[in-house]
């Protein structure tokens, strides 16, 4: 009787073993990945960026396979959550996108075909505002505005 009991506890304990690992295991591989490419897609090249003041960086990437950017606003330190966003504008067409929300990490991502297209992009971590108009196109000079309100 009191092997029966020592082998179900033994059994009991190694169950309750395996599922803290699968949990813990779960957890770690569900952190975000805050790069512009974790967060867009491996095929996605960053294109250009613009600091958040010290909050953390906005990333305008491409995918020339399919000519779309993607944009996200990532924080440099993430934690507690925070008002974030990221938007993109292509002029020509009029097309627009835009995430925004308490994040812990990152706003976005969000995406929109350019390709041939300048596009006008930005991001907000907190009271923090970065604009670039008119970026990546040959015949413009991009416009950078970062605000505090």
């Amino acid at each position: 009787m009191r092997f029966t009991r020592n082998a179900a506890t033994v059994g009991a304990l190694a169950a309750l073993a395996v599922g803290a690992t699968t949990a813990l295991a779960t957890t770690a591989s569900a952190a975000p990945n805050v790069t512009p490419q974790g967060v867009c897609g491996s095929a996605y090249k960053t294109v250009n960026s613009a600091p958040v003041g010290s909050l953390g960086t906005v990333y305008l990437t491409y995918n020339s396979s399919n000519g779309k950017n993607c944009v996200a606003t990532i924080r440099a330190n993430p934690g507690t959550a925070k008002l974030m966003a990221a938007y993109v504008y292509v002029p020509d067409t009029g097309d627009s996108a835009e995430d925004s929300g308490n994040y812990t990490s990152y706003a976005g991502p969000i995406y929109i075909y350019g390709k041939g297209h300048c596009v006008s992009w930005g991001g907000s971590i907190d009271n923090v505002y970065v604009s670039v108009e008119n970026s990546n196109c040959a015949t413009l000079k991009e416009h950078r505005v970062t605000e505090i309100r």
